[in-house]
């Protein structure tokens, strides 16, 4: 069995993985301590919750912009694109490898390429998560640190209401895919293997 190292993490994605993951995990730690508070009290003091939750919130929102304009300015974008192209039979045959090819150590049926890093169920995850996800999440986030800027009122609900609902609601969903994505990242050739690739830069195909 031969190795090659193909180049699928440049600097400047490695970077802004790196930075989202800790301001992802701080909001995620300062979130559940301010909705979980007691008359008794919370497991993070609520003013310094307060304060990690904002200052993580302002640098993720801007880490979000440099990733976008990265992907458009850069060749890296087109990794998010071509995603529905035989959408449904591609999906089938990366779940049928998650469900039992990868336990019969069947070839992976969609190889890293430099042309194409993400399987397609990654990449289809990957765009939801990223251009709509996050957008609704930062975008709800800014409404409740600007409630000026929300709607007094929104079909007889309070806006203010509306939008704490939707920011809840998506940081829970993109925490839930924060934990799968983790998962995902220990089925390569040994547990580790994947996350190499975000420090290197090089992810290992083996023929």
């Amino acid at each position: 069995m031969t190795t090659k190292k193909i180049y699928v993490y440049p600097v400047w994605v490695r970077l802004w993985h790196v930075l989202n993951a800790i301001c992802f995990i701080l909001l995620i730690l300062t979130g559940m301590s301010l909705h979980f508070t007691t008359a008794e009290g919370n497991f993070i003091r609520f003013d310094i919750s307060v304060a990690i939750h904002n200052v993580a919130a302002i640098i993720i929102t801007f880490n979000y912009g440099y990733f976008v304009m990265g992907n458009i300015v850069s060749s890296n974008g087109k990794h998010y694109k071509n995603w529905r192209k035989n959408l449904a039979t591609n999906l089938w045959r990366q779940g049928r490898f998650y469900a039992f090819g990868i336990f019969k150590k069947e070839p992976h049926p969609f190889p890293v390429s430099e042309d194409n890093k993400f399987n397609p169920l990654q990449k289809i995850s990957y765009v939801i998560v990223m251009y709509l996800g996050m957008p609704l999440l930062i975008i709800s986030g800014l409404g409740l640190l600007f409630p000026e800027t929300i709607a007094y009122t929104v079909f007889g609900v309070s806006g203010l209401l509306l939008t704490d609902m939707l920011h809840i609601t998506m940081g829970f969903v993109l925490s839930l895919f924060l934990l799968i994505h983790i998962y995902t990242c220990t089925l390569g050739e040994k547990p580790l293997s994947l996350f190499k690739g975000m420090i290197n830069g090089y992810h290992d195909a083996h023929d």
